[in-house]
């Protein structure tokens, strides 16, 4: 039995503006989302930003995919 299970993540059709998590392969909008959040909150450490994504994605049933950058941008601003 096979504990590791692959998951499908479906994109929007604004595929450009959809949040990949890191462990999908693709890090060019997580990379993304990071620059963006650490310029706007360069107080906060990357750590924190991270804690705050992670804060994100638990009141979202779990999941980041499906919402837009912006949107994973706000609900992160008002954590940090």
């Amino acid at each position: 039995e096979n504990s590791l299970q692959k998951t499908t993540v479906p994109l929007s059709t604004n595929s450009h503006d959809a949040f990949i998590p890191p462990n999908m392969l693709n890090l060019s909008n997580f990379t993304k989302l990071m620059k963006k959040l650490q310029k706007l909150h360069p107080e906060a450490s990357r750590d924190r930003i991270v804690d705050a994504l992670l804060e994100v994605r638990k009141n979202n049933k779990g999941i980041l995919s499906g919402l837009s950058i912006s949107s994973i941008m706000e609900r992160t601003s008002v954590i940090l």
